[in-house]
């Protein structure tokens, strides 16, 4: 469970500062992260970073798409972790 914990951690930190490093990139019409990149992580684990990037950076918040791929994959995240934590340990 460690090492789940360092991941969930690592991949909510990466993704909230793709969403910064991709706001900055817009402001300066720079090269973009793709938007499946930034979905891809939001699904991955990384929703709760996803969410906070969005709203702190102003970001992507109006595309409903994002709201509910990130949305959706924090449930199924929480979903998992209470099946393996409180279910499957039984």
């Amino acid at each position: 469970m460690k090492v789940l914990y360092i991941y969930l951690i690592a991949i909510n930190v990466i993704t909230f500062l793709a969403y910064g490093i991709d706001k900055l990139k817009a402001k300066f019409r720079a090269w973009r992260i793709p938007e499946k990149t930034l979905l891809f992580m939001g699904a991955a684990g990384g929703a709760v970073g996803g969410l906070l990037g969005m709203q702190l950076f102003r970001h992507k918040t109006k595309h409903v798409l994002f709201y509910i791929v990130n949305i959706l994959a924090l449930i199924v995240w929480c979903c998992a972790y209470a099946y393996f934590v409180f279910i499957r340990q039984r």
